[in-house]
């Protein structure tokens, strides 16, 4: 019950707006997205450019909500390259974040089942008990620039991490 009521707590501070100044967001580690390729082709040098594309409007995106305050990872870039990918590395994020005194952890990966079929993740959790937060996935279709955004903004709607105007749907 009491680990209920804490997650519940969590993400009710994760999630409400801020009415304070910046001096309250919560520091936020977002580590690059990964590209999971199970498709029978080799991944190509745009996938590599999209997934970069992606990574910078994840941070923009959640930098502009206001409740974060964006953590540089650039101090262990080296040791997160060496690391096993943070999607499966058994808590690793966590420690990484911890490094880098972050709050709160965001980490992602796009798979890659077709050219015609992807799957986008984004998982945020709180960095001193390992709390998912947030959570999501969601499937696009046709492996261009224009629908890997359209995924993103989907992906971070759904997870109430972009204001939608009333009537409007993400792109």
């Amino acid at each position: 019950m009491w680990v209920l009521a804490r997650s519940l707590l969590i993400a009710a501070g994760l999630f409400a707006p801020s009415l304070a100044g910046a001096g309250d967001r919560r520091p936020l580690a977002v580590f690059d997205l990964e590209l999971i390729n199970t498709s029978l082709e080799a991944e190509r040098p745009d996938e590599t450019q999209r997934l970069a594309m992606l990574n910078t409007m994840l941070r923009e995106r959640l930098a502009a909500l206001d409740r974060f305050r964006l953590v540089d990872i650039a101090p262990l870039r080296e040791r997160i390259a060496s690391s096993p990918q943070l999607h499966s590395c058994n808590g690793c994020e966590l420690d990484l974040a911890r490094a880098l005194g972050a709050e709160i952890v965001a980490t992602g990966t796009v798979q890659k089942v077709s050219n015609l079929i992807l799957n986008m993740n984004l998982v945020l959790k709180d960095v001193p008990t390992g709390t998912v937060l947030s959570g999501g996935s969601v499937d696009i279709r046709g492996n261009i620039d224009e629908s890997w955004r359209r995924g993103l903004d989907r992906l971070l709607s759904n997870q109430g991490l972009v204001p939608v105007a009333p009537g409007q749907t993400a792109r």
